[in-house]
């Protein structure tokens, strides 16, 4: 077997990587995609950052010992604590990692303002420091910090008036301050875009990585010659957690994400 046919590896604290996994599956549906969410641990938000480097290299380890040819780190957490860590631990690995839409809000903005909602965190790291020292140009970016949100979504919660107020009481600072565009800055995030739009508004542009990042991730694996022949039929997706099968299986048909096999994941064990 050529290392082409091998799987996509993509992980995550939780379901939220999915929303990746579904711009992947768009973008390249002869790749076969391994999904690992990291249930046990869930949610990653406010863990430290030595806590994520080694849980980020824990699921590193699982998907490439099952054959994944490239790992996508479809999580804003531990793309900010760890992705410039897991390049130096796996140098022959080819990583692709979340970064905040930072750089297309400040483009698109009209009002000159852009707001960020991330999980603590993100907030906190020095990978959003470098992307707004980067790209913001003369943009005001405002950071808001969303505790909770994705124990909203992982329990399937989306338009309940709690999470409902709790998007609220994030939200209204910035809009009170002129944000006209939000960035989506967990992959958690999109599965709430209809509810953050409602009380946005229409005029309010919200910006989602998660297709930017499938790109990078095809342009990647055709430079290394990794792509897997067109043609070959469509790619298999298979779901692996490290908590309960039963739950991910629901959050997979109540989110209507793409359909797969849901496998239990030990990242413990080598």
């Amino acid at each position: 077997m050529t290392l082409g046919s091998h799987p996509i590896g993509i992980f995550d604290s939780g379901i939220g990587g999915a929303t990746v996994l579904r711009q992947l599956q768009r973008l390249l549906p002869y790749e076969d995609l391994l999904f690992l969410a990291d249930h046990a641990n869930c949610p990653y938000g406010a863990r430290p950052a030595a806590e994520l480097r080694a849980l980020s290299a824990a699921n590193t380890r699982w998907l490439l010992d099952r054959g994944a040819k490239q790992i996508v780190v479809a999580c804003n957490t531990a793309s900010a604590a760890a992705l410039h860590w897991l390049r130096r631990e796996f140098a022959h690995v080819p990583f692709v990692g979340m970064v905040p839409a930072v750089k297309p809000a400040a483009a698109q903005t009209r009002s000159g303002v852009v707001g960020v909602l991330a999980t603590p965190t993100t907030i906190r790291g020095a990978l959003l420091d470098e992307v707004v020292l980067r790209w913001a140009g003369g943009a005001q970016v405002l950071r808001q910090g969303c505790p909770g949100l994705v124990e909203r979504i992982e329990a399937g919660e989306l338009n309940t008036p709690s999470t409902l107020a709790l998007l609220e009481t994030y939200l209204r600072p910035l809009l009170a301050a002129g944000a006209d565009t939000l960035v989506l800055g967990c992959t958690h995030y999109p599965f709430l875009a209809p509810q953050i739009q409602q009380i946005a508004g229409s005029h309010v542009r919200l910006l989602d990585a998660a297709p930017a990042v499938a790109r990078q991730a095809g342009r990647v694996l055709a430079e290394r010659g990794l792509l897997r022949p067109v043609g070959a039929g469509a790619g298999a997706i298979t779901y692996a957690t490290t908590g309960d099968t039963t739950a991910l299986a629901g959050l997979i048909s109540r989110l209507a994400l793409p359909p797969g096999l849901v496998v239990r994941a030990d990242t413990t064990a080598r």
